[in-house]
């Protein structure tokens, strides 16, 4: 059953593979049903895949094979708060080495244009720290990095 509420990411033909890769990759996450045509239509033949049911780390998406006509952009970005920096190293790594591509601040794509945000806990405490230098300190570390380096950013926060 689809949920109430469900993010619908719209593919070029490539909703089960996506759906796949984030099901591999991170925790909580499955493939569920895959709907196909039940005829021909413009765009397509009976039994090519229209939708797929998946859930990434427990938000129920639906993938949809809608064609070339859009693309994803950094407007939507999933944010993954990660435990530690083998956590982050694991979901970035396999984000970018699948055919993806490395942004700033933790931020990366993976190989369908789909942006993520691969944000360790620890950054997210030392930004908000009520001392404001302590922050800015982590903060201004974080605006130089690609994939965040834990160690740093505490060393910053640090002084």
């Amino acid at each position: 059953m689809v949920s109430k509420n469900t993010i619908c990411l719209w593919y070029n033909g490539t909703a089960v593979e996506a759906a796949q890769f984030y099901a591999e990759t991170f925790p909580d996450s499955t493939v569920g049903t895959i709907h196909r045509a039940p005829g021909d239509y413009p765009a397509g033949k009976q039994g090519n895949v229209l939708l797929v049911e998946f859930t990434v780390i427990g938000i129920p998406c639906i993938g949809l094979n809608g064609g070339p006509e859009f693309k994803h952009n950094e407007a939507f970005s999933f944010q993954v708060a990660t435990d530690d920096q083998a956590e982050t190293d694991r979901l970035w790594n396999a984000i970018v080495g699948n055919g993806g591509q490395e942004s700033e601040c933790g931020w990366c794509k993976d190989k369908w244009g789909l942006s993520w945000q691969i944000t360790p806990r620890v950054l997210i405490e030392a930004i908000a720290d009520p001392d404001r230098a302590a922050a800015k300190r982590a903060f201004e570390a974080m605006m130089q990095m690609g994939k965040i380096d834990i160690a740093a950013i505490e060393a910053a926060r640090r002084g």
